[in-house]
């Protein structure tokens, strides 16, 4: 029941407008989020937990395996960020991807009151993760 609530709050926030990791040439990330440090970098069990929280709240734009390919997602004027693709990711801070996933950017809604901090550090190292695996 709480998953399908947070389900029916992320896709109303999609396409209600909010913020997004689809544009991701057009944002420009604050010089102080490249110094967030994330708790959780190297943490296995923290990658796992942000691997549930993707199933829950990004799958639907980014696809199983974050190729920006999920069923919500093929809609989107905007087409969502395939995590597998993205040239810049090894060259952005964690504390970028953290703002991003905070901040959102439309189509992507701001997940700053949809998930705790922690959640959204921890979706920062399963987003590492899916990147490895291009």
């Amino acid at each position: 029941m709480k998953t399908n609530f947070f389900l029916l709050i992320t896709i109303a926030l999609l396409f209600f407008g909010s913020k997004s990791l689809y544009a991701q040439k057009d944002w420009v990330v604050p010089e102080y989020a490249k110094g967030l440090k994330n708790p959780f970098v190297g943490n296995s069990v923290a990658t796992a937990e942000g691997k549930q929280i993707y199933g829950q709240m990004c799958v639907l734009c980014h696809g199983i395996s974050g190729k920006g390919n999920g069923e919500a997602g093929l809609s989107l004027k905007k087409k969502p960020a395939n995590f597998l693709t993205l040239k810049d990711l090894e060259n952005e801070a964690d504390g970028e991807l953290f703002w991003k996933i905070t901040m959102g950017n439309p189509p992507m809604a701001s997940y700053d009151e949809l998930l705790a901090e922690d959640q959204r550090w921890k979706l920062v190292n399963y987003i590492r993760e899916l990147h490895k695996k291009k």
